[in-house]
């Protein structure tokens, strides 16, 4: 469902809802004065085991309060908290992408937890990045980067070689997908997807930026340019035809190619390297993006994961805060969820749980570690972000479907992005 579209439904519950729903956010308190706090997350079901584990260690150390985790699927996150925000009886703490947060913060959803929360220690330039308008409204789970994940062992059978990730360009990545492919090996050489960082980080290679200030700011020549890597790929039988490059995007990381062995490169959070090691069994590498020629920065970021956020409703915003402490400041806390939400934000605790972080996050941290200083800062996206990613995924199609032009598509993604960010 389109954010646009979702608000409204959730508006039209809510005048049910709110018939039977507690007044503001929240839980009241229960029995033995202990106060019910609700979190709500998303996730895998691997997630949904760490939360519960972590929750019940906070409780453990704060007797007076209960938290109840409100879990869901990724692909009906957005739907159902929008509907219970709508409806006054949003969760306490709640889970927000950084392309959400301007949506929730502009809506008056979101309590300002400047000074709420200690943030000492918190990697500065992520914290910034949940700062709208003067007003700390998000505190960063951890941190992760969009990069380009490589199975050596793929790469080799098909007889080609782990390309050099400080030098490769776009062409060289098109190219040796094209050979994986064409190897005989049965192997696929790339997956491509629609997720916005793509285009972000391509963007800023040709000097543009996906947003600026409260309008789009990559131009139709930089659209036409995404979308022909994409149909080069295609073309070339680097990577599956777009029929097929759409379920596996859906089917998410267990059906990916990198999952199954049945390709080797794709693009993907640091953060899902575990997951994609697990679902593969076999060992995978993070590299830098590859780059236009002419590009003098890679383009890439370093991006909370996700952010905690207070409901401006919530009857219990102290014990909200104390929770979202426990889970960024507290070391226990960090040494049950590792990189789970990302590298720990918060400097301290990621050093006292380093030495206990399973070898392949080890292994992202030391590919953040490498790759920092050339991450550049990142800033929420304006409220309408998004329905701009619903656009750009629905023309994408549009376009590797050959169902339009790359020169129709970019002006028809512009009109209706910005017309999105512009309420």
């Amino acid at each position: 469902m389109k954010p646009r579209k979702m608000w409204t439904v959730a508006l039209l519950a809510a005048t049910v809802m709110t018939s039977v729903a507690a007044c503001g956010s929240g839980g009241d308190k229960a029995a033995g004065d202990k106060v019910e706090l609700r979190f709500s997350y998303w996730g895998s079901d691997s997630r949904q085991k760490l939360t519960e584990q972590v929750i019940k260690k906070f409780e453990q150390k704060n007797p007076t309060i209960n938290v109840e985790g409100d879990f869901s699927d990724f692909a009906n996150y957005y739907e159902k908290l929008a509907t219970k925000v709508a409806a006054n009886d949003a969760p306490d703490v709640m889970s927000i992408e950084i392309r959400g947060l301007g949506e929730y913060a502009g809506r008056g959803a979101l309590a300002d937890m400047a000074g709420k929360v200690p943030t000492t220690d918190f990697d500065q330039q992520a914290l910034a990045a949940g700062n709208i308008d003067g007003k700390q409204y998000g505190i960063p789970s951890g941190v992760n980067a969009f990069s380009m994940l490589v199975n050596k062992a793929t790469i080799e059978k098909a007889k080609q070689k782990v390309p050099d990730d400080k030098s490769w360009t776009w062409d060289d990545w098109i190219n040796l997908a094209k050979q994986i492919s064409a190897s005989g090996t049965g192997l696929t050489g790339a997956e491509y997807n629609y997720n916005p960082a793509w285009l972000q980080i391509f963007a800023a290679q040709r000097g543009e930026k996906l947003y600026d200030g409260k309008k789009l700011g990559v131009s139709p020549d930089t659209l036409k340019a995404w979308w022909g890597i994409h149909q080069q790929l295609i073309q070339t039988k680097g990577s599956p035809d777009a029929a097929k490059s759409s379920e596996l995007i859906a089917g998410g990381v267990e059906q990916s190619p990198l999952g199954t062995n049945t390709g080797a490169t794709g693009m993907w959070w640091s953060n899902q390297l575990g997951g994609l090691s697990k679902a593969s069994g076999q060992e995978l590498t993070l590299l830098r993006m590859p780059k236009t020629k002419e590009a003098t920065t890679g383009g890439m970021f370093l991006q909370p994961s996700m952010f905690y956020t207070v409901g401006a409703k919530s009857e219990h915003p102290a014990e909200a805060a104390k929770f979202i402490d426990f889970m960024t400041n507290d070391p226990d806390a960090a040494a049950i969820l590792l990189s789970d939400r990302g590298l720990p934000i918060n400097a301290k605790v990621l050093a006292a749980v380093k030495d206990k972080l399973p070898a392949v996050d080890q292994k992202t941290l030391a590919f953040i570690d490498e790759v920092r200083s050339e991450l550049g800062p990142i800033a929420a996206p304006p409220k309408g972000a998004l329905q701009v990613d619903d656009i750009l995924k629905r023309i994408t199609e549009e376009v590797v479907f050959a169902k339009t032009t790359p020169d129709a598509a970019a002006q028809k993604f512009l009109t209706e992005a910005n017309a999105a960010v512009a309420g």
